[in-house]
Parts: C-alpha cells; sequence; structure tokens
C-alpha cells in the first residue's frame, strides 16, 4: 500500500506538527472506541495523533455502525470497519480481522478502548509497535503499557484518551484545550435538508433536535411527560419546532412524543446513521437531550446545547464546547451511575423542570421569537 502524505492544509486548524524519534512510523492504525458519545470525547486525542504522526497514513478502526462518524473528517485518511456484533461463534472472524489489519502493514497501533479483545486483534496482525493502557489481562499483548493517570481516571473522560497520547508520545499541554470539534460531509447535509424539506410543517421556523432516549437506561431518561411539555413550550414561546432524533429502538418512543405534544414533533428516531445524524443536528438551531451520543455530536458541533443529566456525572461525561451547558440535580444518591433508580423515584431527573430546559436555550442562543408565535397556552 502506497504511503499517502497528508497536505498541511487539511490537519484540523491550529495542529502543529510533534514526533518524537522514538516513534517513527508510516502507518499509523488508531482502535477506536465502541460508543458515540465516546467516539466524540476521542476526538482530541485523535487529532493530537494526527499532528504527531503528521506525514503517516492514519488508519482508524471502527465498528460498521459508527462508520460514517467519519464521513466529515479528511484528515484521516482510511477508516476500517469491523462488525459490532461477534458472538461466541465469532472465532473465525476475529482471524478474519486480524488478517485485514496485517495486511495493511502497519507500523504503530494505538488502542483506545481497554479490552482484551482490541489488543488480542492486534496482537494476531503482528502490529510491531501496540499501545494502550494495560488492564483486563491484556498487558502482555501490548509492547508498551500505559497506567491512567489521575486526570485521565478522575477528570472529564476525554482526558484518558488525551492522556494515554500524552504520556506515550510527551505531548504538549495544549492538546488538551483543542475543541472537538465535527463538520458533517456535504454530501449528508445535502441529503437531510431535502428530507426535512419534505416533513416541516413551518419551514422557516427555528429547529430544535431533541433526544428523548438513551441506551443505558431509564435512570439517564428524562420524564417523557417533561419533553413532550418542552415540546409544547417552546412552540408557544418561540415558534419553534421539534425533530426527535435517536436509534430505531428508540423510534416508538419518539412516536409517542410526537403524537403526545400538542405543537406535534418530525420524528427521526431510526431513519438516519451516524453520518446522517450529524448532518441533521448541523441544520438544527439548538439542542435538548439526556447525556447521549447525540447530545456529544450536537456540543462537538457548536450547537446550542442542553445536556440532562441524572444517574451520570456531568463532571466526567459532560458535553464539551463553548455553546453547551448541562442542567443537573445533585441530589443525595446522584451521581449513582446504576440503570435504574434503586429507590424508584428518579428524583434527579424529575426535579428538572421543562421551562429550565427551554430558558437555557434561549440563553445559549438556541432560538428568537419567530414571527407570529404566540406568547400564551394553545390550548
Amino acid at each position: 500500500m502506497d504511503e499517502k502524505p497528508v497536505d498541511s492544509a487539511s490537519l484540523p486548524k491550529g495542529d502543529k506538527p510533534h514526533r518524537p524519534v522514538a516513534f517513527s512510523a508510516r502507518r499509523v492504525l488508531v482502535r477506536e472506541v465502541n460508543w458515540l458519545g465516546d467516539l466524540v470525547l476521542s476526538l482530541p486525542a485523535l487529532r493530537a495523533i494526527r499532528a504527531i504522526f503528521d506525514r503517516a497514513r492514519l488508519s482508524v478502526l471502527v465498528a460498521d455502525n459508527l462508520v460514517g462518524f467519519f464521513d466529515g473528517i479528511n484528515w484521516v485518511d482510511e477508516v476500517i470497519p469491523y462488525r459490532s456484533s461477534v458472538g461466541a461463534a465469532g472465532l473465525k472472524y476475529h482471524f478474519k480481522i486480524s488478517s485485514e489489519i496485517s495486511a495493511r502493514e502497519f507500523d504503530l497501533a494505538i488502542l483506545f478502548p481497554g479490552s482484551f479483545r482490541s489488543a488480542l486483534w492486534l496482537m494476531l496482525a503482528g502490529v510491531p509497535v501496540r499501545i494502550g493502557y494495560a488492564g483486563d489481562g491484556r498487558g502482555f499483548m501490548l509492547t508498551h503499557r500505559v497506567s491512567p493517570g489521575i486526570d485521565a481516571l478522575a477528570g472529564h473522560q476525554s482526558r484518558y484518551w488525551l492522556g494515554l497520547v500524552r504520556d506515550v508520545f510527551d505531548c504538549d499541554e495544549s492538546f488538551c484545550d483543542r475543541p472537538q470539534t465535527l463538520t458533517p460531509s456535504p454530501q449528508n447535509v445535502s441529503a437531510m435538508r431535502s428530507w426535512l424539506a419534505m416533513r416541516r410543517i413551518r419551514q422557516r421556523a427555528k429547529l430544535i433536535a431533541i433526544a428523548p432516549a438513551a441506551a443505558y437506561g431509564p435512570a439517564k431518561e428524562w420524564p417523557s411527560a417533561h419533553y413532550v411539555a418542552l415540546i409544547d413550550l417552546l412552540a408557544e414561546r418561540y415558534g419553534a419546532e421539534c425533530v426527535l432524533v435517536g436509534s430505531p429502538s428508540e423510534r416508538g418512543r419518539c412516536e409517542q412524543l410526537a403524537a403526545s405534544a400538542r405543537a406535534g414533533a418530525i420524528v427521526a428516531a431510526g431513519e438516519t446513521g451516524v453520518g446522517e445524524l450529524i448532518a441533521l443536528l448541523s441544520l438544527c438551531d439548538g439542542f435538548a437531550g439526556n447525556d447521549s451520543g447525540a447530545m456529544h455530536l450536537a456540543a462537538a458541533l457548536s450547537l446550542p446545547t442542553v445536556g440532562i443529566f441524572g444517574s451520570t456525572n456531568p463532571a466526567r461525561t459532560g458535553p464539551v464546547g463553548q455553546r453547551a451547558e448541562v442542567i443537573y440535580r445533585a441530589v443525595e444518591c446522584s451521581p449513582c451511575l446504576d440503570r435504574t433508580c434503586r429507590f424508584g423515584h428518579y428524583n434527579c431527573l424529575r426535579e428538572i423542570a421543562p421551562a429550565e430546559v427551554a430558558d437555557s436555550l434561549a440563553r445559549l442562543g438556541g432560538y428568537a421569537a419567530q414571527p407570529g408565535a404566540t406568547q400564551t397556552s394553545m390550548a
């Protein structure tokens, strides 16, 4: 495979090349993380690797359901998908993906996930330099083992992967302050603009994206009644229209919310891949939702973003960006990190009022009053 030098003009803005002598490489592989939100938070670390190995061919190995995340990232040279579901009968597949990696003759691989399997693939592929955090019994499969520092374990989640890159490659600390900026692909933007045009009722109204579900469980989900009230409140106050985003498994919940709201809502859940979701969010004027991958995408797109937190810790996994804000009730039992409320009350979420979310969006510049919008009840 021919080396593809990176044009400096395509590097993330502000990055300065830096390569320690001990780690010269022509072909670099990054084994990316497995969750959409983590993928966003790992971007600063990936950008740092791109700048360190500014003339190398940079490839990422990522689950097939997340490939679209890289549609608009032109400073990554190759995206290698692997099957997101490999069951107990997947032994042959482990050798297959390892063979695909081996054929590309990587000089160096950096593992963001801490799993045994991710290290196994790269060892079987014979990548000569394999770097990652030790743990999960995989230390013997890594040529360079790293222990996470205090900031990686106790700080924001993005520091976990940044800490790995910083400690191995002696990066400048300024990398820790780089934004997690995302750019949608023009093709996806065009497709989603057409998709919206066929579904919008008020074409000129402000469009607010809402993510009402979370894969983790109900302890991260603001009550449905609150979302219905928010949709109607945004229509009453600002004439705004809402689009509900989520996965195919979350479509039913979104359809129920849209049907329950007097103002109605567009349902996009289950109709977009990750690349299309990024494009759709880029066409919106604001975002409100649970601690989820969509929340992190919105913040990385510099969209006015309000993250609603319950069982999880916003200091650890909050959205990053100048136009992002968190609403969190630090009740006595929170953050518990549980999937369901052990006490059954979900007070950390129930106590957050719809008006509070609407006010936060206004403060962040998510919308302005639209011509013809009413200030009274829609009843």
